[in-house]
């Protein structure tokens, strides 16, 4: 049975590739070479799962090549002829429809919309016009509804709604003259608190030790102050304002010595500890690169190994506020050489340098 039915397929394919064979001998050329590229086409269509699917370049082919085949042959397409007489009126509408622009003005480039909210939030006090007049100076012509659709497209209110900086914007534009100081506490190993009291320069984030001590009274703070206020005057440095928290500890005597020298003391709102921002996260950085990583025993202990730290923090630790620069800048060096790791705090802190 089995060699009955090989017998029987192979009759049947050879009787298929005779007709034809006879039939594509009859055929034009022309006619012969389009079928092949339609039947080509077909059997691509044909292996896809399902229901065959058209896409803009099959319709296109297959309504191109069946302007060669003659018609009665077109039933050996997948689809009906009214289809693809369809596909190919389509195709020749697509093909002499030119292109028409939209009514009105031709939109504004990327570029141009990018300066314009550039110039908006950088200038918060500039109107339409002068956005305008200064977009005209540099060679971009624009006109004030233009300008106006871009800032109401990304949400830019007018100039009078623009005015009045930020608690970001004020402390960028007085960081030069403006320190911040607060208290935070260690405990050591034999479970004794102390208090370190610190001040940290917003403009390059340079940090200063002021004093540790187990008990900060009125006395004691208004010491530090005036051992600050010595190293500004010898510094030659004036600062104008000091950001604080309201703790008890602050007394009057603190802001009446910094007053001496001309820096006035601006208190915090009440619970509010993001505006003193800079102090807090300055906690934030050294409880977790050094306090944390540590056990203190004294008192000494514990300015020493804060001094080693602040050394290293104005000195070696890149600062993301700053460009990934160090607070107090170091001159450059060329890349090449050999590498050397320095350890502090034990091995705690590493830096890394060119050697000599």
């Amino acid at each position: 049975m089995i060699l009955l039915a090989v017998a029987l397929c192979f009759l049947y394919r050879l009787v298929r590739r005779v007709v034809e064979f006879l039939r594509i001998h009859h055929m034009d050329t022309v006619a012969k070479d389009t079928e092949i590229l339609v039947l080509r086409q077909l059997a691509v269509l044909r292996r896809q799962v399902g229901r065959p699917r058209f896409t803009w370049s099959d319709r296109a082919i297959v309504a191109g090549l069946a302007r060669l085949v003659p018609r009665e042959r077109w039933a050996a397409f997948l689809v009906a002829h009214e289809t693809i007489l369809r596909w190919h009126r389509a195709l020749v509408r697509r093909y002499w429809t030119y292109p028409h622009r939209h009514p009105g003005r031709p939109p504004l480039t990327d570029e141009t919309v990018g300066l314009i909210l550039r110039l908006a939030r950088e200038n918060p006090r500039w109107g339409y016009l002068r956005i305008v007049g200064v977009l005209k100076k540099i060679g971009v012509t624009v006109s004030k509804g233009s300008v106006a659709n871009v800032l109401r497209r990304h949400r830019l209110p007018p100039a009078p709604r623009r005015t009045g900086l930020t608690w970001v914007e004020f402390l960028r534009a007085q960081a030069k003259g403006i320190v911040a100081t607060d208290f935070f506490t260690v405990d050591t190993v034999f479970l004794r608190r102390y208090y370190v009291l610190f001040v940290i320069e917003v403009e390059r984030r340079v940090v200063h030790l002021l004093g540790v001590t187990a008990n900060p009274n009125g006395p004691w703070v208004t010491q530090v102050a005036r051992n600050f206020a010595a190293e500004l005057e010898e510094a030659g440095r004036h600062l104008r304002f000091l950001i604080r928290d309201r703790d008890t500890k602050f007394t009057a005597s603190f802001d009446d010595m910094l007053a001496s020298i001309g820096i006035e003391a601006i208190k915090t709102p009440v619970r509010s500890p993001r505006a003193n921002a800079f102090a807090e996260r300055w906690v934030r950085t050294a409880r977790r690169d050094c306090l944390d990583h540590l056990l203190v025993v004294s008192r000494r202990h514990l300015e020493s190994i804060l001094g080693d730290y602040i050394e290293h923090y104005n000195q070696a630790r890149p600062h993301r506020g700053l460009k990934l620069e160090q607070p107090v800048p170091r001159p450059t060096t060329t890349v090449g050489g050999n590498i050397i790791r320095r350890d502090s705090l034990g091995v705690v802190v590493h830096e890394y340098e060119l050697a000599a």
